[in-house]
């Protein structure tokens, strides 16, 4: 079976309209201490504002960390990927989306690096240039984010798994569709993932984040280390410690390589 870009989705869904824009975190628990297992390498933590693009930031930050640990640095800019959209009939005022949505939209705009556009309202670079060559948008696209490369996935038990199925809410503008999973095998999937140092981008009802670690708590309990997109504030830089425990009621959309998904 050919699977597009996949996002993991899982419950029943309602549908995506809570603000993802900056706020009080309500990720990190308080009062813990916290022993880092796995860190993979990223960018520096960025931050979205006021505006409703997390799915643009975590997805990003997947892709760089996914090429960070080939030992290619790569930092990408958000503010192109916004701008572009602005184009699509289909994008809703907000700018809201899935991580889904963001390869969709490389894959037909292209994309920059971080310094070649630091502001959405600067025009969007016409070329890209990179050790002395010159690319355009989508060649360059093609050469961070590869067609097929990457897969989403969700888990509703009311779908039959092994099978692919459009997510049914507004955020999903471009119609992209998900390979169903059972819930289990989703978060062994995104563990998995994340120890081999695979860049991963995961999604709630109200937000996106990149995953970038794993860590457990003086009991023992285990955490994702999340890369925000709400600036490097707070006590851990602009990096959150959702608990495992929480990843099967909360969890919405999960993307990865083909590669960290067939491992």
């Amino acid at each position: 079976m050919k699977l597009k870009t996949v996002i993991v989705y899982c419950m029943g869904l309602a549908m995506l309209v809570t603000s993802c824009a900056q706020q009080t975190s309500t990720y990190t628990p308080t009062g813990k201490h916290f022993t880092v297992e796995v860190m993979n390498r990223m960018t520096p933590v960025k931050d979205q504002g006021d505006s409703e693009t997390c799915w643009i930031y975590a997805m990003l930050a997947a892709i760089e960390t996914e090429h960070l640990s080939w030992g290619d640095s790569v930092n990408l800019s958000p503010y192109y990927i916004e701008k572009l959209i602005e184009q699509e009939t289909a994008c809703p005022a907000t700018k809201r989306g899935e991580p889904t949505t963001l390869i969709t939209m490389i894959e037909k705009y292209g994309i920059c690096g971080y310094d070649a556009m630091r502001k959405v309202d600067t025009p969007a670079p016409q070329w890209v240039f990179m050790l002395g060559a010159q690319y355009t948008p989508q060649e360059f696209a093609r050469s961070v984010c590869k067609p097929g490369e990457y897969i989403a996935l969700m888990s509703n038990d009311k779908l039959p798994y092994d099978e692919e199925a459009e997510l049914d809410v507004p955020d999903n503008w471009t119609h992209e569709r998900y390979l169903n999973i059972p819930m289990d095998s989703l978060l062994a999937k995104t563990v998995r993932a994340v120890r081999r140092h695979h860049g991963v981008c995961w999604e709630d009802q109200n937000h996106a984040m990149a995953i970038v670690g794993i860590a457990h708590d003086e009991a023992g309990e285990q955490y994702f280390v999340m890369k925000n997109s709400w600036g490097d504030k707070g006590q851990y830089k602009g990096l959150e410690y959702y608990p495992m425990a929480r990843f099967k009621d909360e969890t919405v959309a999960v993307e990865m390589t083909q590669e960290a998904y067939e491992e």
